[in-house]
């Protein structure tokens, strides 16, 4: 019955989403569809997911979606966004690094630094300042599709001059309308007391989606959500990062990394290890006093003898590990899962599988790297992939080290034209950055089950790897449903209230009239 109400979840999801892409032909395109980027409406007609991120937003309420998308699909036509590049933003406005990315918070979210005090009002540049923010968040939805961000006011030695309400209002459009299911958190941080008052007007603009999400927090408070590694020694933290451009600060696999070092490549590790494995092996056959046999070598035999080696070790190497439910559609490869490698802390929690699958015609190059080379064994680290084929790669925890929200991992893939003669190595030094596909995966931590739970090993509910994205979907349309319940109680105890109110004045009325009856019908 639980999977029947899973299936059944997401065709009504289906449903919903074609039925905003109908709508919006129907409703919107049909008398000016000049009022939209032609690459924009495109993207809404084949990316699911961005019209599944309006619906949630707008809990699922068709209507108010469309609206979103109007409005939203708008906005970036005007601003430019799908050739928006860092050429086009004035030099300087990087220079101040009053906005960048940097650092996440405890849940593993990327953090998008405001430096308030860096602000200055000025109409004559608010135009490039809103283009300059939207360079950051376009920028990063392309390198993280659908992660959230958490948005730090950083308040410290800020005034009111500081203060502009336009610009700030746009910031919270840009995650209340252009930027559906973007916002995680919007911290703000040391605010001084002055401005309390304009902080209340921001809160009526956020509305109910995105209230519960904006946090205030002093110094102190502040390490609730990001821990002292990603914060700067102004509020408490170790973190030695020093804003400077060029280059942009964002490299997620430059500032992440743990004190051991750069990333260390797989196939580095496992050659240093079969080069000892080989010393080994040599010195112990010295050492034997039964020397082997010469045996007979038949090629073809042997061939076929380790492709069944190869099958096996494959079977062997992806056994228990976690296979993913959801793909990432690259130019070059889909990549599942689309954005998350989940590990948890039991036994069988300890892997996850990556699929690469080549959509080209050509042998395909591919790199895995992650931000905690010492944390993780990636297999294999680096390859090819033949035209129309795929390859299983697992990741797997080393040792005792734990999974931690902030870990992420780069697949890097490139198309080979001369695939003969051509060494890995040698390839990724000359091919150009502008060829190169590059895919973020984001570490998933399983929460452990507790004793509580147990109960369910008994029960005939599918509750492993594969039901999990079904269960968040449930979950997700639950939470909808809930949330339109409650607005449909409020309705109705508003509604008690007035009818309440009306009976109390029909009674006053009704006592009101026995009184003047009364008093006309006694004798004068």
């Amino acid at each position: 019955m639980a999977e029947v109400g899973q299936y059944e979840g997401a065709q009504d999801i289906e449903k919903k989403i074609e039925e905003t892409r109908q709508r919006f032909q129907n409703e919107f395109l049909q008398e000016s569809a000049e009022k939209y980027d032609s690459r924009d409406v495109e993207r809404l007609q084949r990316d699911d997911a961005l019209v599944e991120g309006y619906l949630t937003w707008r809990l699922f309420v068709v209507e108010d979606a469309l609206k979103m998308i109007d409005e939203s699909l708008q906005w970036r036509k005007e601003l430019g966004l799908n050739d928006l590049t860092e050429s086009s933003i004035p030099r300087w406005m990087f220079e101040t690094g009053a906005v960048y990315l940097h650092g996440y918070d405890k849940e593993g979210n990327k953090l998008f630094w405001f430096k308030v005090k860096l602000h200055v009002k000025d109409t004559k540049t608010i135009l490039d300042k809103k283009k300059y923010v939207a360079f950051w968040l376009e920028r990063y939805a392309k390198k993280e599709p659908g992660m959230p961000l958490t948005v730090v006011f950083d308040m410290a030695e800020s005034g009111l001059s500081n203060i502009d309400m336009e610009f700030v209002k746009y910031v919270i459009n840009c995650f209340k309308v252009y930027y559906p299911k973007f916002l995680a958190k919007m911290i703000i941080v040391d605010m001084p007391w002055i401005m309390n008052a304009a902080w209340k007007i921001v809160k009526s603009w956020l509305g109910p989606e995105a209230i519960s999400k904006l946090k205030f927090a002093s110094k102190s408070e502040i390490q609730t959500f990001i821990d002292p590694e990603y914060l700067p020694p102004h509020m408490g933290g170790t973190d030695p990062f020093k804003y400077s451009y060029p280059p942009l600060p964002d490299d997620d696999f430059q500032t992440p990394i743990c004190d051991n070092g750069p990333i260390v490549s797989e196939d580095e590790t496992e050659s240093k290890e079969g080069e000892m494995e080989s010393k080994d092996a040599l010195e112990s056959s010295f050492n034997s006093e039964v020397a082997a046999k010469p045996k007979k070598v038949n090629f073809l035999e042997d061939s076929l003898r380790a492709e069944d080696n190869d099958k096996v070790d494959s079977n062997t190497r992806t056994r228990g590990a976690r296979k993913p439910q959801t793909t990432f559609k690259g130019p070059l490869l889909d990549v599942s899962p689309a954005e998350e490698l989940s590990f948890g802390s039991g036994e069988t929690e300890k892997k996850s599988l990556i699929i690469l699958s080549n959509v080209t015609k050509n042998q395909v190059a591919f790199k895995v790297r992650t931000t905690a080379p010492e944390k993780y064994r990636v297999k294999p680290s680096s390859s090819h992939c033949e035209p129309g084929a795929s390859i299983d790669i697992v990741v797997s925890l080393h040792g005792g080290s734990q999974a931690s929200p902030q870990d992420r991992f780069l697949v890097m893939a490139a198309e080979m034209d001369n695939a003969g003669s051509q060494e890995l190595a040698q390839f990724w030094k000359e091919v150009p950055k502008a060829k190169v596909m590059e895919h973020r995966l984001r570490c998933h931590v399983l929460e452990s089950v507790k004793p509580a739970v147990s109960l369910l090993r008994d029960s005939p509910v599918e509750t492993g790897a594969g039901g999990q994205q079904e269960l968040n979907t449930a979950l997700m349309r639950m939470m909808a449903c809930n949330s339109r319940l409650e607005q449909k109680l409020n309705t109705c105890l508003w509604l008690q209230k007035v009818l309440t109110l009306l009976v109390l004045v029909l009674v006053v009325l009704n006592l009101l009239c026995l009184f003047l009856l009364g008093t006309s019908q006694q004798p004068s």
